[in-house]
Order: C-alpha cells, then structure tokens, then sequence
C-alpha cells in the first residue's frame, strides 16, 4: 500500500474544500460603510435640514463615500501580479509549460529556458536558463551566503523572482509580494500596491471627515432622546478606533512606499535569504524618494518587472553615510 505524502494529502483536502469566498468580507465592509454613514444622518435630524440648505456640502461627502467603496473594489478586483502571469506575457505557453516543470529532472539534464525582463543596472532583457538562475544566485550578491538556494516555489513550481513569495491563500507566487488582506480578499503586490495606498487614503479622509460630523453632531444643543445620544457616542468610538488603524496603517505604506520595501521584506528582513548580510538601514531596491514614488504611481511598464539586487558596490554607496555634498546634491532622491 502506497502511503501518501504531506503534499498529496493536503492538495486532496484542499480540492475537497469548497473554495473560500471573500464576498462576505465585502458585504461586511459595505455594512460598516452604511452603518456608520447612515446611521449619520438617522441620529441627527438637523442634518437633513443643513443638507437642504447647502446641497454642496452633503453632495461632496457622499461622493468621497462613494469613490473610497469604489477604490476598495477596485484594489480587490485588480490582480497583484502573479509570477504565473508574468511568465506567460513573456514566454508565450510553450515556456510557461517549462517553467511549471522548471525543477531539471535527474534523468535528463535538459535546462528549461524562460525569457524575463530583469531590471539591474543595465535594465537590459535576458534570457536565463531556470536552473542557471538558481546556481547563480551567488553572484547577485556575493555577501548573501545562503544566495545559491533553490529559487523554484515548491508549490506552485515555478520560478520563483526575488522579492515574490508563494501565498498560501490565493495559492500563487506574487511579484513584489508585501501580504494577504483578509478584508481584500487578495494579496498585496506589484500590481496593486499603488491602488491599495490610494484606499487607504481615501478611507482615512473619510473617516476623519465622518469623526468631525458625529463630534458635531454630539456637541449640538438641542434636545435628543438619550438613546440617540447613546448610539452617536458609540458608533463615534468604533470610528476613532478604525481611523486610528487607517492611519498606521497609511503612515506606514507611505514609509515603505518612500523606501520602496514591502511589509514582508521589513517584517522578515533575516529570514528572506536575499536581504542576509545586507544592514538593516540599508534599502537595497530604493531608487530615491522621488523616483520611487513614480516608479511606484505613474509608471505602468514597471508592472511586469523583475527587480534584481544591486552590485556590492551600489549596496556600499547605499550604506555611506550623508554629508553636505549629498543633500545639495539631492542623494536621497
């Protein structure tokens, strides 16, 4: 009797699962969305007369509300860019079957070639061969002792780029992988992130514009039923306690965004095998404030690349500290 391994068992649990579904998780945020909104002007009932009075006012937060739940949607139907996507846009199918199987065989030693488009300091295309990539991990960053390890994803077997990682959820490798969002339902990665920041943006004037209509609204001298009152009040705590996650949340994508990391790359920094050895003020990937933000907003034929480590010379200037000279001469951007 044949005994099954991990893999099997778990990939034929898996396939009897139902598939997860995230539209619960939207209806929720929806929910939220109306509660909190709605429950606005049903509590306060001079806020319909102002609406009245000045249409502007009320017609400008309404669309605020609309634009943040159509930029949620938006950032949860657009995909993050899966590695599996970028092989196919570059290899055709005929590569992307060899990229599947990219792990050599030992009964040929037959070399799978997959056409990439590798950003370095030449920003020039290649084509490797996958089991040449992966023994010539060394020489991207000699420092990195651990460099020369098998880059192939052992799930989803395929190639796998620096700064991708396999997610477990959506069961794909993600390029500029930073994490899951359970409320998104999808990852975060090259293909989205920018959308991403524009939501929590979004959310953040949103909820502070809410903040100060409920404050409003509570400060008024007029007579209300103490239930009414009640409710404000607590409809007004369960809104300062997401906005005060929104804007941590905001604050930092904006650093990571100036800094071009992802929340993987900062959180396991020692663990990820590419990033050993390099020092932890060092941003091995960042082009300088400015260009990473229009790396980052404007430019789309960003969004299929393959990013590769620095030479350890750039990784040394990276690493020198700031003088005079720099800032007069704009190093940081």
């Amino acid at each position: 009797m044949r005994i099954q391994s991990a893999a099997e068992f778990n990939s034929c649990f898996k396939g009897c699962m139902p598939e997860k579904s995230t539209w619960g998780t939207k209806a929720g945020l929806v929910g939220i969305h109306v509660v909190l909104v709605g429950g606005l002007f049903l509590l306060d009932s001079d806020l319909i007369h102002c609406t009245i009075m000045h249409p502007w006012y009320t017609a400008l937060y309404v669309l605020l509300c609309a634009l943040s739940l159509f930029q949620y949607f938006l950032t949860s139907l657009t995909p993050p860019g899966y590695v599996v996507d970028v092989l196919k846009s570059q290899s055709g199918e005929a590569n992307m079957k060899g990229a599947r199987d990219s792990i050599p065989c030992p009964a040929s030693g037959k070399e799978t070639i997959v056409t990439i488009h590798a950003e370095g300091p030449s920003h020039a295309t290649t084509s490797y061969g996958v089991s040449s990539v992966i023994r010539a991990k060394a020489d991207v960053n000699p420092s990195i002792p651990s460099a020369s390890r098998n880059s192939s994803c052992g799930y989803c077997h395929v190639w796998q780029p620096l700064r991708s990682k396999h997610c477990h959820d959506c069961e794909k490798c993600v390029l500029r992988f930073d994490h899951h969002c359970v409320w998104l339902g999808t990852c975060v990665g090259q293909g989205n992130h920018c959308r991403f920041w524009w939501y929590l943006f979004e959310e953040t004037i949103l909820c502070v514009w809410t903040a100060i209509m409920y404050i409003m609204s509570i400060n008024k001298e007029i007579s209300k039923t103490w239930w009414r009152g009640g409710l404000e009040i607590i409809l007004l705590i369960v809104l300062l306690f997401c906005l005060i996650i929104l804007i941590m949340l905001l604050i930092f994508h904006t650093y990571l965004v100036l800094t071009n990391q992802t929340t993987y790359e900062l959180i396991r920094r020692r663990r990820i095998y590419y990033l050993r050895g390099i020092p932890n003020k060092v941003h091995p990937f960042s082009r300088g404030l400015l260009r990473n933000i229009y790396f980052f907003c404007w430019s789309r034929d960003d969004f299929y690349t393959i990013e590769s480590l620095p030479t350890r010379e750039e990784l040394e200037a990276k690493a020198r500290p700031y003088t005079f000279q720099d800032v007069l001469t704009c190093r940081c951007c």
